[in-house]
């Protein structure tokens, strides 16, 4: 195991913990779990002593699995050997289940609770999203957010310079984009709306997976 744990928030004591070199499902999993941890959010699940559950993706070979014990949640590749619980999700839609969870079902359901906290407010997710993206090669000096609404749109600019790309959107659409819930290019059929260049394009699906895998 690697030494990427972080603390729970009050109320969910212990650490998560994910493997070296963690294959993308184990970072998105891990990632989802500090923000719920961080929030206090999905406290029954934190707060239990033991289980195990087996994370599936509905259309490909990805498997997690997660492991409570002593206060500490740790996050694995491949399967798990007699899991408490098993859910099947479809990991680019939120980890909306595909099916009904076989074994523990109020652990799946605490489960899958913890995989998906609240979103923050557009203007801080797009802040968080730009102070990890920035660094990325490439990236334009400025990103404009343009939050859409039944009253109007609402715009905001992170950075300063020459060179601007638009992301435009509703709260939900904006959020989960720049949390990394959603994937950049699929979001673009949900509803996200950009303005950049090719070049701008590349180096923009290139910060969203920085985000999303939290690397």
């Amino acid at each position: 195991m690697s030494e990427n744990t972080t603390p729970l928030a009050a109320g969910a004591a212990g650490l998560i913990t994910i493997e070296e070199d963690a294959p993308p499902l184990v970072r998105m999993i891990g990632r989802a779990l500090r923000e719920a941890a961080r929030l206090g959010h999905a406290e029954k699940f934190f707060s239990r002593d033991r289980g195990t559950v087996a994370v599936r993706s509905h259309d490909t070979p990805q498997r997690a699995g997660i492991a409570l014990e002593g206060g500490k949640v740790s996050v694995s590749s491949g399967a798990v050997a007699e899991p408490d619980a098993t859910v099947v999700v479809d990991v680019g839609a939120r980890y909306r289940p595909t099916g009904q969870p076989t074994g523990d079902a109020a652990l799946a359901e605490e489960l899958l609770n913890a995989l998906t906290p609240p979103f923050p407010d557009w203007r801080e997710a797009a802040q968080r999203f730009w102070n990890a993206a920035r660094s990325v090669p490439g990236i334009p000096d400025v990103l404009v957010v343009v939050h859409e609404d039944e009253e109007g749109s609402t715009e905001a600019r992170f950075g300063s310079g020459d060179t601007e790309f638009v992301v435009a959107g509703t709260s939900d659409v904006l959020a989960g984009f720049f949390t990394g819930a959603d994937e950049f290019i699929p979001a673009l059929s949900s509803g996200l709306r950009i303005q950049g260049t090719w070049a701008q394009l590349s180096v923009m699906s290139s910060a969203s997976w920085k985000v999303r895998f939290d690397v």
